[in-house]
């Protein structure tokens, strides 16, 4: 996620810094966005030239001083004591007027402000997989968030070719919160031996949705899916109607978390379990 947004940043004319303590992740965020990039050269979307030049824009680092820009974007693993921590370190190198803007697709925006330095300027900024492709990014405000921050982030997203979907904080926000059920649901159906999950997503298709759950899970990993999931379940105080999938709970225990693993509900025969 943090390499594509990297790329939709750099694409969209923004000087462009990509950090990650981890140097293999940057080695792999390297060949991720040039392999976008020369896909999209290859579909004339856009040329070699202009594919050298967004390259040229996106700086890689491990070294967290080297973090400065107008806005900072996190896309780092959901948990919520890892972003604080990562926020506040940052507040050391950056000046206050910096943009804090967390990609987190189930965590509370409003509960992450509470222990971040600059609390006004935190704001969510959810795009969703993959970045460099899905048009939406839900623009979400916490208790503290100034509104003329919000403002600017949407505007950012317009810059960036995307279409910004304001949202006051809740569990999992808008589209989280309606997609649930999406997954579960269908979940539910296997679970029951009412159909299988190829039919599913087959169905789902024809009726004209772009790719049935089981496919979206794969894509998006079952590791996340389950972790979105189970934040929503504890918010909305195990409700029944939110309850993590035991099919899914299966998976993640076997580490077929899908695409990335080789195997989820497909098998994905390029990749290395």
């Amino acid at each position: 996620m943090g390499s594509g947004i990297a790329q939709v940043a750099a694409q969209s004319g923004f000087n462009t810094i990509l950090f990650d303590v981890n140097i293999p992740a940057i080695d792999k965020a390297k060949v991720s966005i040039e392999k976008n990039l020369q896909y999209l050269v290859n579909k004339e979307k856009i040329s070699f030239a202009e594919k050298i030049e967004i390259y040229k824009r996106i700086q890689f680092t491990s070294d967290i001083k080297s973090c400065t820009g107008e806005i900072v974007i996190e896309a780092i693993a959901e948990i919520e004591d890892a972003k604080v921590a990562l926020f506040n370190e940052l507040a050391n190198y950056i000046n206050e007027e910096v943009i804090f803007a967390t990609n987190t697709s189930s965590l509370s925006v409003s509960s992450l402000q509470e222990k971040i330095i600059f609390p006004q300027r935190v704001v969510g900024m959810h795009f969703f997989n993959p970045a460099y492709i899905m048009k939406l990014v839900e623009v979400v405000k916490g208790n503290q968030t100034d509104e003329n921050i919000a403002t600017a982030v949407a505007d950012i997203c317009k810059q960036m070719n995307k279409e910004p979907v304001m949202s006051n904080d809740s569990p999992g926000f808008i589209v989280n919160r309606i997609a649930r059920h999406y997954y579960l649901e269908s979940l539910k159906l296997v679970e029951d031996g009412i159909a299988s999950y190829e039919n599913i997503d087959k169905i789902l298709e024809a009726t004209g949705f772009k790719m049935g759950p089981f496919k979206l899970m794969d894509l998006i990993g079952i590791d996340i899916n389950l972790a979105v999931s189970q934040s929503m379940y504890d918010a909305f105080e195990k409700k029944e109607r939110f309850k993590p999938s035991p099919l899914q709970i299966e998976k993640v225990k076997a580490g077929e978390l899908g695409k990335k693993s080789g195997k989820g509900f497909y098998n994905y025969p390029n990749k290395k379990i």
